[in-house]
């Protein structure tokens, strides 16, 4: 039998299918996103003041989805703003479309 080797298997565009399959995997991350995408930027401020969560989980999932690439932070002290990232976004919803296709 032969060996399993990933690279074989597993292309760059698979690993980052999964990359943003991970970020979305929240449902905390999947209401921020759509937030976003109905308007320009938020801060990180109102979204702990809609969401019922603690700060500290709120910047867990701000930076997974940052991490990702699906937002952008702009430090405005003592502030932050985040935007959806629609380069990015465009890529993902090629991805998935082809994935599920």
């Amino acid at each position: 039998m032969e060996e399993y080797k990933p690279d074989q298997y597993i292309t760059e565009d698979q690993i980052e299918l999964a990359r943003y399959a991970k970020a979305l995997s929240h449902p905390v991350r999947i209401y921020i996103l759509k937030l976003l995408s109905r308007q320009s930027c938020c801060y990180s401020g109102d979204l702990a003041e809609i969401l019922p969560i603690a700060r500290s989980t709120l910047s867990q999932h701000l930076k997974e989805l940052k991490r990702a690439g699906l937002i952008q932070g702009t430090t405005r002290p003592p502030r932050i703003m985040y935007c959806l990232n629609h380069e990015t976004w465009e890529k993902v919803k090629k991805y998935f479309a082809d994935f599920l296709k």
